[in-house]
């Protein structure tokens, strides 16, 4: 790894992340992270560069496995739900709701750090450490502090597309809905967390949305919505990886390596 490395896989990720927010599309910042910087070490230092099997047991297979774990959990959470208070009017229920969905929204929230930033903060460790900053891959309390300011402005201030096409766009949620996905996606993701698999938040919190809308039911959840975000989810792997590669190429023309 070396600093231009670094960079041409972060300005990879972000490209792709630009043009999947500017069609309200929830693509994973995460697997952006991981195709740019793999395409970018792959033009430099060829295949032989990159852990592959890292790359299937902490990515790929993770990718697979976490949206069915949220759509199942979504599915069963509203279950539950439903049997639990199946004799309460639903004005009632989601009155309540809406007060305990503030409880899963900040569980969602801190389960969203816990995953997304902590690559943030591999990334912006890996710079310091590459160039001498610092002598362990401890990573220091500033870019703690920094990664948790950015994530939360980038999700005040850039949010709502995204917030719209999941909020809206796939399935109209109910405040007991809201919580049941939200509780749900946050679970998975908490046990991803710790098991060190770097998971896609997009993923999870959307196929959490769709196990809710599911549960109620199948022809609830728009599908043709649904069809265009597992497209992009497809294609970001490659596609940031390709983005990474392209600029290292340009790096590498200007003697940046």
């Amino acid at each position: 790894m070396s600093l231009p490395v670094i960079l041409a896989g972060l300005l990879g990720a972000i490209l792709w992340n630009l043009l999947t927010w500017g069609y309200g599309i929830p693509s994973s910042s995460s697997h952006c992270l991981v195709g740019g910087i793999a395409g970018a070490v792959v033009v430099n230092h060829g295949l032989a560069g990159v852990q592959w099997m890292g790359i299937l047991f902490k990515v790929v297979i993770p990718t697979v496995v976490s949206p069915m774990l949220g759509f199942l959990a979504g599915m069963l959470l509203t279950y539950a739900i439903g049997w639990i208070f199946r004799s309460a009017r639903p004005a009632y229920v989601n009155r309540h709701f809406k007060r305990v969905q503030l409880l899963s929204a900040s569980f969602m929230s801190l389960s969203h750090g816990l995953n997304d930033a902590q690559k943030t903060m591999g990334i912006i460790t890996l710079a310091l450490f590459v160039t001498g900053s610092i002598s362990t891959t401890d990573v220091p309390l500033w870019v703690k502090v920094a990664c948790a300011l950015a994530i939360g402005l980038g999700t005040f201030t850039g949010g709502k597309r995204i917030i719209r096409t999941l909020g809206v766009g796939l399935f109209k949620m109910s405040a007991s809905d809201g919580f049941a996905a939200q509780t749900a996606a946050a679970l998975v993701m908490q046990g991803a967390a710790w098991v060190g698999a770097p998971i896609s938040t997009t993923h999870v919190a959307t196929t959490s949305i769709m196990g809710v809308g599911a549960s109620h039911r199948v022809r609830a959840v728009r599908w043709g919505i649904s069809r265009k975000i597992v497209v992009a989810w497809i294609l970001t792997l490659p596609a940031s990886a390709l983005a990474g590669g392209i600029i290292a190429r340009v790096f590498a023309l200007f003697s940046l390596r």
